[in-house]
């Protein structure tokens, strides 16, 4: 063989080599750029996760609120006190204008477990793990959510706290879109349970009972 088919053998292996090379810094380093798609797809679309900041609003918020206005398809209500938690002259309404059963509360658990308590706690207490968490990482951005034992949210109305779940409140966002009306009412429903367990009396308990707590 001549000797220089010899060598143009060698280059062509140690050129083949190259491409594998490529792949394996590829596929072992981290690259902030996406990656090649020969197809276009739908794999990587610009957009804003949740909680994120966008400078184009004044507010820097991502997550932009409902037009004033809007209708939720499938739950509109004429019934203020059901839908926004209002008397007719405005004022928040005092009690949860459904029937609280057992069933309801067990599913407004159900639902506060998954929406409310990774920031305020299983008990309500502002210590969820995405509140631990937060303040673990220490970035200064973090608005500590807030006790449901406090006098001040204890203090709320039914409606002021149903409001505060459909619209936000601070950091917290707005869970109307995600959450329908009746498991709201749920979870306000559940909320008082929370506060009533954590702030309950002797006089609270049937008398009949009270000879068990001694």
């Amino acid at each position: 063989m001549p000797r220089w088919l010899i060598y143009l053998i060698v280059v062509l292996v140690v050129l083949s080599w190259i491409p594998l090379a490529f792949i394996v810094r590829a596929r072992s380093a981290t690259s902030t750029k996406p990656r090649l798609h020969v197809v276009t797809d739908m794999d990587n679309q610009p957009k804003y996760k949740g909680q994120s900041r966008n400078r184009l609003f004044q507010d820097r918020r991502a997550m932009r609120p409902q037009v004033a206005g809007t209708v939720a398809r499938g739950t509109f209500s004429e019934d203020e006190s059901l839908s926004h938690g209002r008397r007719p002259d405005g004022e928040w309404i005092d009690v949860v204008p459904v029937r609280v059963t057992m069933t309801m509360l067990e599913r407004g658990q159900e639902r506060y477990d998954v929406y409310c308590s990774p920031c305020h706690g299983l008990t309500g207490d502002g210590n969820g793990m995405v509140s631990k968490r937060a303040e673990e990482l220490q970035e200064g951005t973090w608005t500590p959510p807030s006790s449901l034992h406090s006098e001040l949210v204890r203090g709320r109305s039914a409606g002021n706290l149903f409001n505060t779940i459909t619209n936000g409140l601070r950091n917290m966002p707005a869970y109307g879109p995600q959450i329908p009306v009746d498991d709201r009412w749920a979870i306000v429903a559940y909320v008082r349970v929370l506060q009533r367990s954590q702030n309950a009396t002797v006089e609270d308990v049937p008398t009949e009972l009270r000879e068990q707590l001694r």
